[in-house]
């Protein structure tokens, strides 16, 4: 008699045919076998179910003890075997420079495709699922509307040269991406005020990333963010405090306003985004560790946001940026969204309608949001049903 969930572990009653807890199917018992505990297929990542041959298929409502452990396929992890290779090298046979981010990160395959994997014969009548991310097309309609300004907007042609504020001229590159929050060049330094820009230890350049949208688009809420959040000192300055020698926030060197249609920001090389590498794998999952390592640096940058009064409001695997070259470096970006909760440690009142509605995308759009209130602030009805009349009412500060 099963009286516990073999996935949660919590306490159950015999009657009940899933686990109240975690949701999942609670396994049955027949006679004439031996009990095992039945661990649940796990679902592959960005949502996308996993296809089993009919074989191998274990229905959720009757599961036939046995004295084999059934366990999930190995194939979870998409590049196991280079991933699990390296953890048994000594620390004198591995790369120099390695960390355990780059041992993880490295499993990402971003220099790496894998081969097509064609569905089993049992998923003929679902639909095929697309290589790209779906929430692509599933923006919200005030998203939408904004984005149409950015999507027709005219890409620069490879070259341009553009002046920021502070009288640095910047040479347009190769076009690497370009969606509804803006187009992203390669750029490096022109002329001689690029003498700043460049390493004179090193006859290699230093390589730039710059961000172009329209005048009025998102581009200049993310520009107010990091002239009043992010500049260097104040995250140099957090890192030493927290002692976090690396932290997922871009450093901005430059930004300006061209021909009084475009407006740019120029960041150090982000290298390319999560999402692109998600899509290079056929079923969109990445190992493991390489999902420990990228939230680690994720929750410290988003710590750094809410001390300085802000939310990020955007989180997405599309805003996630690893570099190629530096796999310890892991960069959240597209602050067109960020907003703040807190200015002067005074909380903005919950008020309905106060911001636009249903801004951002559909899959990770709060409540909150719907309503055109803050993003999930503590004076939000959510944060009031957690917080009780408890001390969690107060400031709270993440350990």
């Amino acid at each position: 008699m099963v009286t516990f969930c073999p996935e949660c572990g919590k306490s159950i009653e015999s009657t009940f045919k899933f686990c109240p807890y975690c949701g999942k199917c609670l396994p049955t018992e027949e006679h004439g076998g031996s009990p095992a505990f039945v661990k649940p297929l796990t679902s592959s990542f960005r949502g996308s179910r996993r296809d089993l041959n009919s074989s191998s298929e274990i229905s959720c409502k009757k599961v036939k003890w046995s004295s084999s452990v059934i366990s999930p396929p190995s194939s979870l992890f998409s590049d196991s075997d280079n991933s699990e290779s390296e953890e048994f090298l000594s620390p004198s046979e591995r790369p120099k420079g390695s960390t355990s981010l780059s041992a993880s990160l490295s499993g990402l395959g971003v220099s790496r495709r894998q081969g097509p994997v064609h569905p089993p014969a049992g998923s003929r009548n679902k639909p095929p699922t697309p290589k790209g991310s779906p929430q692509t097309a599933r923006r919200s309609p005030q998203t939408l509307k904004r984005s149409q300004v950015t999507i027709s907007l005219e890409a620069l042609p490879m070259g341009t040269v553009l002046i920021d504020k502070s009288g640095q001229h910047w040479k347009l590159g190769s076009l690497q991406t370009r969606d509804d929050q803006g187009i992203l060049y390669e750029a490096e330094p022109d002329s001689a005020p690029a003498s700043a820009f460049t390493c004179e230890s090193s006859p290699q350049k230093q390589r730039f990333s710059l961000k172009l949208d329209a005048k009025d688009g998102r581009l200049f809420n993310e520009q107010n963010f990091f002239q009043r959040a992010a500049k260097p000192l104040q995250v140099n300055k957090w890192k030493k405090l927290y002692s976090t020698p690396l932290l997922a926030i871009p450093t901005c060197v430059g930004f300006g306003v061209h021909q009084d249609k475009y407006r740019f920001m120029v960041f150090p090389r982000l290298g390319r985004s999560l999402q692109s590498v998600l899509d290079d794998h056929p079923k969109h999952i990445i190992p493991e560790r390489s999902v420990f390592q990228v939230a680690c640096r994720l929750l410290d940058a988003l710590e750094y946001l809410h001390e300085n009064e802000y939310v990020h409001g955007n989180v997405t695997a599309e805003n996630i940026f690893v570099n190629p070259d530096d796999l310890t470096q892991v960069t959240l970006v597209g602050y067109g969204f960020a907003f703040r909760y807190s200015p002067g440690g005074k909380h903005v009142a919950y008020v309905e309608g106060s911001k636009s509605l249903h801004e951002g995308d559909l899959e990770f759009i709060s409540v909150d949001l719907h309503k055109g209130c803050g993003s999930w602030t503590t004076q939000s009805p959510l944060w009031r049903s957690v917080a009780g009349g408890t001390h969690l009412q107060g400031p709270c500060r993440s350990t």
